[in-house]
């Protein structure tokens, strides 16, 4: 991930335009004419080997030519000639280029596909930064920036729009410059060569000019990226995107029930989710969010009061909140006795609240404030139709004047004056003074539907998990060997014995299971076995083995058993004469009437890895479809989200007097199969179907695992980093007290509450240069949920007996997006200082940033803080004078031999006590 030279591509002194035209509808006439005529504030140069002047500005033979080295190049040139022309270009020190050319291997062409790297061979060495190729270019009209073919001028505004599509930057700009809509950026990323989503979220997250970032995607090329850039970004401002392609069916065949059901869009969905990033699925839908967002900032639920003038809006309203999983406002006895006095008798005493048609501004503005001071509502739409007894304009300047006058802890008020030719000037009304408004009552439930979609991913972005309830290491050694012997074998599943082994090394309850290799040894099984018996077949050809009867359910003697496996075989050898048999699997019944059949699986995506999958279970898995995917690395508030968004979830909850079944187990299973997941990079598929769940707990009755030989580290495929556990080490202080080292966990957010409030107030002011009363829920979040890939915070924690954790010691560094530089912070308590914690912690994530590749670490210092400035000086940093702080200096330390694989010159920054 990368923002480097982006400064250079949105923020250019000066621009060439290579392949610049004066024929009338070319491309390179276009791209001259808009770039000319934008109001940028340098130089531009046209490059033409035969035109004197492009639109009355002389113009240049060749790029050797130019009076001066361009930061932006535009290319528009033949695609054979543009590797040459960024050779030469960086070689200049240009440091950004927009390559409008197509040819670069769209379609598979070989060709374009050498010159595609060609290209990026020949920019490498300058670190000059590439958007397209194949692309519509770049607008940043707040700086008179148009590099591109648009046929429209864009507004200046807070909206960045980034796309893979050139053809969705002209439609937009056609759809939004009537309606007075602006933008920050828009961006055509094309073929993404070079500059792509993940950089584009990077560098939009820090821009202050962008208030929205909105992303038409076609594909993802590098999750891991995206997902931390997208995670990043949308902490601080809200991410929207359209997925393009949901039906696109999976070009590969499904070899297990988690295949099956595991679609590429519901893959991205999950993506989403876990990034914050809100999914809609059209632009007026694209929009709508935008606007909403920016003018309602949170609600703090979903339960929507509507008040309207119409019955039938009001009834479509309703179908399209429920449609939506919102929940309408019961309203409270206060409220339905205050509306008795304001309203006719006629009025609907409830929700919706039908004021009836000839409603004037007054009785609107009446109903309206009772309304908002029903603290069992979350927001109110306003709706109105037009009628010849009463005025629409009069009822929503009623709507405008009660929203002036609403405390701001109200709840926001959304409105949809239905019709055209009458609500138009209503529209207008509410706009100019900050009330989001809809044409049509579904398009406003849709659009508070945004805000409460938004306000929940931000609370789980926030939220601190659970802990697993208990402490257990699962027995890595052991599926180390069932995983190499089946590899040595060359086999590609596990069979289910095996496969049910790795379960229990990682503390997932399964059903014993015994291997027989003929009838008789099946039946010599089943008079081990206390009680009635399954029997399945056993064969590496056959994976779903009901589809060839290939299950024998409540065998109550072994002659049972021995004469179902004999009759198994002669069915089999009917139905599947190429199967390979090799035996049967024994295992005893296992009887809970009240269990439900779950399934709990795991897919490796192509883009974004490894997937877990969750959902109802048993035979009928596929047709139910009924599942929910998630990223891992999973922690229990996540399973908990991934349960709770299945259908199978309310039945889980108790139903007609079915206990309810234990959910506790159910996310500690989830979070257990991710762990595994995330341990071994050999696990390609995983299934365990049926999961049998009820009050007492869960166990997988059948599984299966498919393996293939790898030589990546397990977290490389993850598309979210994991917890690194190889950071986790036992210090011992100078006093002989003994703390675990190790990253910081969301987890740690109540310990950190109280290591808080054990500091001493100088100890706080000394690492956050004020004093500070408490730690903000924001503050804790930003502090305990990490991205492992962009920065690291180890804790020194100190176990109790019996007793929660407790955090004595941080120290972090956060990496800028490019890797190069790192703020470090460090904390010790008060209690223990003096001891070394300090120094040790210092020692850890020095040498953590040095294998990260960082080059130079930095912090701030206040000059009384001689402690922490004593440390410093033992580890080498130098002082130099602080930009802004005159009580503060600024401590850098340099990493010799930490330079980039890319060829950058790398740098890391901090407020500190120790």
């Amino acid at each position: 991930m990368t923002v480097r030279n982006l400064d250079a591509l949105f923020r250019p002194r000066s621009i060439a335009v290579v392949g610049a035209g004066t024929r009338p509808g070319s491309v390179g006439a276009v791209l001259a004419r808009n770039l000319l005529s934008a109001g940028f504030g340098g130089p531009i140069m046209p490059v033409h080997p035969r035109e004197r002047a492009i639109n009355g500005v002389y113009a240049y033979r060749d790029v050797a030519s130019l009076p001066e080295t361009p930061d932006l190049a535009v290319l528009v040139t033949p695609p054979p000639s543009i590797p040459g022309l960024v050779a030469e270009l960086g070689q200049r020190g240009t440091r950004a280029a927009v390559i409008i050319t197509a040819g670069f291997g769209e379609g598979g062409n070989e060709e374009g596909s050498r010159l595609r790297q060609a290209t990026l061979d020949a920019a490498r060495p300058h670190l000059l930064r590439i958007v397209g190729p194949n692309c519509l270019g770049v607008l940043v009209p707040g700086s008179g920036l148009n590099a591109s073919f648009a046929h429209l001028a864009p507004q200046p505004g807070g909206v960045a729009f980034v796309t893979q599509s050139g053809a969705l930057v002209t439609s937009v700009l056609d759809w939004a410059v009537p309606r007075g809509i602006g933008f920050s950026h828009l961006v055509s990323l094309g073929a993404m060569a070079d500059v792509d989503f993940g950089d584009m979220l990077d560098y939009l997250a820090s821009d202050g000019q962008t208030r929205a970032i909105l992303l038409y995607i076609e594909a993802v090329t590098n999750a891991r990226k995206f997902m931390s850039a997208a995670r990043a970004a949308a902490r601080v401002k809200p991410v929207i995107a359209i997925k393009a392609g949901r039906f696109t069916e999976a070009a590969r065949a499904a070899s297990s029930h988690t295949g099956a059901l595991a679609g590429v869009d519901a893959v991205y969905d999950a993506a989403f989710t876990r990034a914050g990033v809100l999914r809609v699925y059209d632009l007026v839908e694209l929009f709508d969010a935008v606007e909403t967002l920016s003018r309602i900032r949170r609600v703090e639920g979903d339960r929507l009061t509507i008040l309207t003038n119409g019955g039938g809006i009001g009834v479509i309203a309703m179908d399209a909140l429920l449609a939506a999983g919102g929940r309408p406002t019961t309203l409270s006895p206060e409220t339905i006795d205050r509306l008795d006095r304001v309203l006719p008798p006629t009025w609907s005493r409830g929700n919706p609240v039908d004021i009836i048609g000839d409603a004037t501004g007054a009785r609107y503005s009446d109903a309206l404030e009772a309304l908002l001071e029903d603290r069992g509502s979350d927001a109110i739409l306003v709706l109105n139709c037009p009628t010849a007894v009463a005025s629409s304009g009069e009822a929503a300047e009623a709507v405008v004047s009660v929203a002036r006058r609403a405390p701001p802890h109200a709840p926001p008020i959304f409105t949809s004056w239905v019709g055209e030719q009458s609500a138009s000037d209503a529209r207008r009304l509410f706009g100019d003074n900050g009330l989001p408004t809809y044409a049509t009552p579904g398009d406003a439930v849709r659009a508070f539907s945004h805000v409460v979609r938004y306000r929940r991913m931000r609370t789980q972005l926030m939220e601190a998990p659970p802990s697993l309830p208990e402490k257990y290491r699962p027995e890595q050694a052991v599926v180390r060997e069932i995983i190499d012997d089946a590899l040595s074998d060359g086999r590609e599943w596990l069979n289910e014995q095996e496969s049910k082994q790795v379960l229990a090394a990682y503390t997932i309850p399964a059903v014993p299971t015994e291997i027989a290799g003929s009838p008789e040894e099946a039946r010599a099984a089943a008079e081990r076995i206390e009680g009635s018996v399954a029997l399945k077949i056993l064969s590496p050809d056959i994976l779903h083995k009901t589809d060839v009867q290939g299950v024998a359910l409540n065998l109550a003697s072994p002659e049972q058993v021995e004469a179902a496996a004999r009759t198994m075989l002669e069915r089999i050898a009917v139905a599947r004469p190429d199967a390979r048999i090799t035996g049967f699997t024994v295992q005893q019944m296992v009887r809970r009437a009240s269990a439900h059949e779950l399934i709990v699986g795991m897919i490796e995506d192509a883009q974004f890895g490894p997937v877990i999958l969750f959902g109802r279970g048993g035979t009928a898995v596929e047709v139910a479809a009924d599942k929910a995917l998630a990223l891992p690395p999973l922690n229990l508030k996540l399973a908990h989200e991934q349960i709770a968004s299945t259908g199978i979830s309310r039945f889980l909850e108790g139903y007609r007097g079915r206990a309810p079944a234990d959910r506790e187990a159910i996310a500690a299973t989830l979070v257990k199969i991710s762990q595994l997941v995330c341990d071994f990079a050999e696990i390609v598929e995983l299934d365990v179907n049926p999961l049998l769940a009820d009050e007492s707990g869960v166990t997988a009755l059948d599984a299966r695992i498919r393996v293939q030989a790898s030589e990546a580290p397990p977290h490389a495929r993850l598309a979210i980093c994991p917890y690194p556990a190889e950071l986790e080490e036992e210090v011992t202080l100078a006093n002989g007290r003994t703390f675990l080292l190790r990253p910081v966990r969301a987890e740690d957010a109540p310990a950190f509450h109280r290591g808080f409030a054990r500091l001493d107030p100088g100890d706080i002011r000394m690492r956050f240069f004020a004093p500070m009363g408490r730690l903000s829920p924001e503050i804790t979040e930003r502090l305990t949920q990490i991205d492992y890939d962009r920065e690291m915070a180890l804790v020194a924690v100190a176990p109790g007996e019996g007793e929660p954790e407790e955090v004595f010691g941080v120290v972090r560094i956060i990496a800028d997006p490019d890797n190069r530089r790192a703020e470090y912070a460090i904390i010790v308590d008060s209690s223990i200082k003096g001891q070394g914690l300090g120094r040790i912690l210092m020692d850890r994530i020095i040498a953590h940033a040095r294998r990260r590749g960082i080059g130079e670490i930095w912090g701030d210092v206040l000059r009384e803080n001689h402690r922490m400035l004593a440390v410093c000086d033992e580890f080498g940093f130098r002082r130099e004078p602080h930009p802004e702080e005159r009580d503060a200096v600024r401590v850098v330390l340099t990493l010799p031999g930490a330079e980039r694989d890319d060829g950058a010159s790398p740098q890391a920054s901090s407020r500190s006590s120790e």
